[in-house]
């Protein structure tokens, strides 16, 4: 026995997603949802019916991108240089942020009910202080490298705007590579100004 309206429910929640991901990773989350809806061709009231609020339905569009997230900073862990590892995250993490415009400022964002993508957010955070800290050790990060750093470098890395994805990919890239030298620690390195609080601070 077929059941039509749960499969035409199944296909407006999933042109829905697919909207939100096109126009989230091109306008970034400031997009009307509106225009998510007319993109997936879907009445607002289908859309709300799924997804009641923008935070809900960011959460569930860059799902992918957080678990992403997690085997990057898992990699970067496993790796046994830790300095190498560190690297990996940075270069890993800018990529896949060169691609969507809207899951950098997801992640960099609070969204008060979508307490899943908060905790994937910590779990990448803490993984990536963790490497952070290890790379102190072995002394090829500079000592006063903090999260907050990153987090500065991710802001930055918005900016990267180009119009086509292969020329954001190949800034992103070359943007990487510089973060990574102002990061890198050497005898000639230049004490940095005060901390800014970028991030809500991370639980040791």
């Amino acid at each position: 026995m077929t059941h039509p309206r749960r499969s035409d429910a199944r296909d407006n929640r999933e042109r829905i997603l697919d909207a939100a991901r096109t126009l989230f990773a091109t306008e970034g989350l400031n997009v009307p949802m509106r225009e998510i809806a007319r993109l997936a061709e879907v009445g607002p009231a289908t859309l709300y019916r799924h997804f009641p609020a923008k935070e809900s339905l960011a959460t569930e569009a860059f799902a992918d991108q957080m678990r992403i997230c997690h085997a990057i900073a898992d990699e970067g862990l496993a790796d046994p240089d830790p300095w190498r590892g560190f690297c990996h995250v940075i270069e890993r993490t800018f990529d896949l942020n060169a691609r969507s415009r809207g899951f950098t400022e997801a992640f960099m964002s609070t969204f008060p009910n979508a307490l899943d993508f908060a905790a994937s957010r910590e779990y990448a955070l803490k993984s990536v202080a963790e490497l952070a800290r290890r790379a102190k050790e072995t002394g090829h990060l500079r000592p006063d490298f903090v999260l907050e750093d990153l987090m500065l470098m991710l802001m930055a890395h918005r900016g990267i705007q180009p119009g086509s994805q292969a020329a954001r990919t190949a800034a992103s890239r070359r943007f990487a590579a510089f973060v990574i030298e102002a990061f890198r620690a050497t005898s000639e390195a230049a004490p940095l100004p005060p901390v800014p609080r970028l991030t809500p601070a991370i639980v040791g």
